[in-house]
């Protein structure tokens, strides 16, 4: 299966729906969230530099990833974030989305390191980061949506560190 990133665009609302209206999909992060927070969502992903990618599995839109600045215990980090569709979770594609975003982040070159912030429960999503090489750092208190707080995994992953080979599973921590 080829998996090819795209910036987000203005047609991917229906997407967008799909990943974040969904309760199944948003059972880690607080629920599905409203139509109007969906569209000022789309409107933020749709500008131009947003960090934001739509996964395409063989050319079918399957979800999306993105990475975006954040302030960290009194630093600039990157945070990252993926969602893949349910017909299409289970064969990879996050993981292939979430390396070809950590590249590009790495060649941006803006920021030291990169964090992932999944549910202690959301097991999918903490074994791409072991997967993937991130060191986890413990859990936090986490504010996601805005408003509401939640217990997360810490990862984080040196971009300065020379990235895997293509195709190979860094060791695991």
């Amino acid at each position: 299966m080829t998996v090819r990133l795209e910036p987000w665009g203005e047609d991917d609302l229906p997407l967008l729906r799909a990943l974040v209206g969904d309760p199944a999909m948003m059972a880690h992060l607080g629920g599905p969230e409203s139509p109007e927070r969906i569209a000022r969502r789309q409107e933020r992903y749709a500008r131009s530099g947003s960090g934001m990618y739509k996964v395409l599995a063989d050319g079918v839109p399957a979800g999306s990833v993105g990475f975006w600045d954040r302030e960290w215990h009194g630093a600039t980090v990157y945070e990252t974030g993926w969602s893949v569709l349910p017909a299409f979770q289970g064969r990879g594609i996050a993981a292939a989305a979430a390396t070809r975003a950590i590249a590009l982040a790495r060649e941006q070159g803006r920021h030291r390191h990169v964090h992932a912030f999944p549910s202690p429960d959301n097991g999918p999503s903490n074994a791409i980061c072991r997967r993937l090489g991130f060191e986890l750092l413990g859990e936090v208190r986490f504010e996601y949506p805005p408003g509401r707080f939640m217990q997360c995994h810490d990862w984080r992953l040196d971009l300065t560190a020379p990235a895997p080979p293509a195709g190979s599973a860094p060791a695991r921590r």
